[in-house]
């Protein structure tokens, strides 16, 4: 669930869910953006893009399974994106590479591959030191899209929620879901359809995207790509792909614990 503003998201938890259960929703709150097109890349965030080469250090390899590349679907500039994320952004990892494995592989092929690192990859690089690297074949190539970053606050979306994250009435509800469905329903999945980095995720189908560690911390999101008809990507019947990481990894830096997930109606 995304807002423009941080008061108007407190004030709007208070009025549906009550005093307490609505600032222990709020609490759960992260800072975000939408990810929009830059018109003529005037407008961009840093290096922020979705298509386009690799940025990556020198001497990196491009990331392969089973001889086959993957594909480079986006490029995010942590520096130019820290000011808001703020203590939300416990390192500096500078440039973070979007990987995902999507070439036109043979399915007796496909089910041979050893994903030793998933389907999805993400890749950090340092921005005083990164080169262009064009995808080799027959990875996917897109267009580079530089996009603007437009700061929002975020809430998760129901199907994040546990029943433990928020009181609620067990006598008239099933469960936090259930609770949250009933008083939040038309702010719920506000960000289906668009590219967004962190903050949290879009649910609308269902199923929770972030897990939780042994501690309950969720996995800290990294990046929603939607559906783009200009870019011709897409992951299914209205499919999005998700990359998540988990909390303790994210605190490290350690990104090669990151994981992709596609969901589709």
């Amino acid at each position: 669930m995304r807002f423009d503003d941080f008061e108007a998201m407190v004030r709007v938890c208070v009025e549906r869910l009550g005093e307490r259960a609505g600032r222990q929703f709020a609490g759960m709150a992260r800072r975000g953006f939408c990810l929009e097109r830059a018109a003529g890349g005037s407008q961009a965030t840093g290096g922020c893009r979705l298509g386009g080469a690799a940025l990556l250090d020198p001497g990196t390899s491009w990331p392969r399974a089973g001889g086959y590349p993957y594909s480079l679907f986006a490029v995010l500039d942590t520096d130019a994106l820290a000011p808001w994320l703020g203590a939300e952004l416990p390192v500096r990892p500078g440039l973070l590479n979007f990987f995902y494995f999507d070439p036109d592989v043979p399915y007796e092929e496909y089910s041979k591959l050893d994903f030793a690192h998933g389907t999805g990859l993400v890749i950090a690089a340092d921005p005083a030191r990164a080169v262009e690297m064009a995808a080799p074949a027959p990875a996917r190539t897109f267009p580079p899209t530089p996009v603007r970053a437009a700061e929002v606050v975020m809430l998760p979306d129901i199907w994040d929620v546990e029943d433990g994250d928020i009181e609620y009435d067990k006598d008239e509800h099933w469960g936090a879901n259930s609770f949250l469905m009933a008083r939040m329903e038309e702010f719920d999945s506000n960000t289906m359809g668009m590219h967004c980095a962190f903050g949290w995720p879009d649910t609308s189908y269902t199923v929770p995207v972030t897990g939780r560690d042994d501690a309950g911390r969720p996995d800290v999101h990294l990046l929603q790509l939607a559906e783009d008809a200009e870019l011709e990507w897409g992951w299914g019947d209205a499919g999005t792909l998700y990359f998540t990481i988990p909390a303790k990894a994210f605190a490290e830096g350690d990104f090669g614990q990151a994981e992709a997930q596609g969901i589709c109606a």
